[in-house]
C-alpha cells in the first residue's frame, strides 16, 4: 500500500509516496539521494545505517519511514553547518579515524548522539556506546581518540557560548589526537 510520508530531514521537508513497508534507510538513498546513509546488515545489528531520529541514534534498516513523520532526522549530510563540517566530522579527520569509510557515518552520528546525552563520557561509556557499530578495518583506537578529541573541542564551545554567546558550531582550536603511538 503506497501512502504520502512527511519526512524532516536535515532541516528541510519532504512529501514522498512511500510504500508503507519501506524502511527509513531505503527512503533516505533511494528516494531522498542521502547515500551517506551506508545499508549494511538490513538487521540493526552494523550501525552504518545509523541515523539521528529527534537527537537519537537509530538503526534506519529497521525503522519504517512512515514511523518517522513528525521527527526530526539527522544523516551525516546535515551534520555540517553553514559549511562548516561539525567537530566530530573533524575529529575523525584530524584523528585518522576514517579508513575505508562504510561505517563512518554511522560511527559519526552514533558518537554525536552519545555526546548529546551525555557531555562528557569515560573511554569505557564510549566502548560501549560503539559496540553497536562495527568497523571491519580499524581497531577503534583512533576512533575512540576522535570522540574524546570532539568531546573536548565541544566542551570549549559551549563554555564560549555560555561566555560569549557564539555558535557551539563555530571551529575551536584542537588538541591533538591520543598518543605518539596511535
Amino acid at each position: 500500500m503506497t501512502q504520502v510520508v512527511k519526512l524532516h530531514v536535515n532541516g528541510a521537508d519532504y512529501e514522498l509516496a512511500l510504500d508503507t513497508r519501506t524502511t527509513l534507510v531505503d527512503a533516505l538513498r533511494d528516494h531522498l539521494g542521502l547515500t551517506g546513509v551506508k545499508k549494511g546488515c538490513d538487521e540493526g545489528e552494523c550501525g552504518a545505517c545509523t541515523v539521528l531520529l529527534d537527537g537519537d541514534a537509530v538503526a534506519s534498516c529497521t525503522y519504517l519511514a512512515v514511523e518517522a513523520e513528525g521527527h526530526d532526522i539527522i544523516t551525516i549530510e546535515g551534520l555540517s553547518k553553514d559549511g562548516e563540517l561539525h567537530p566530530m566530522q573533524q575529529a575523525f579527520i584530524d584523528c585518522f579515524a576514517v579508513q575505508c569509510g562504510f561505517c563512518t557515518p554511522g560511527m559519526i552520528l552514533a558518537a554525536v548522539a552519545l555526546l548529546n546525552h551525555n557531555p562528557d563520557p569515560t573511554e569505557d561509556e564510549i566502548r560501549d556506546t560503539l559496540r553497536g557499530n562495527i568497523c571491519r578495518c580499524t581497531g577503534y583506537t583512533k576512533i575512540i581518540d576522535a570522540i574524546m578529541q570532539a568531546k573536548e573541542v565541544l566542551k570549549q564551545g559551549r563554555k564560549a557560548e555560555r561566555t560569549e554567546e557564539t555558535d557551539p558550531y563555530v571551529p575551536v582550536t584542537v588538541a591533538a589526537c591520543g598518543s605518539a603511538e596511535n
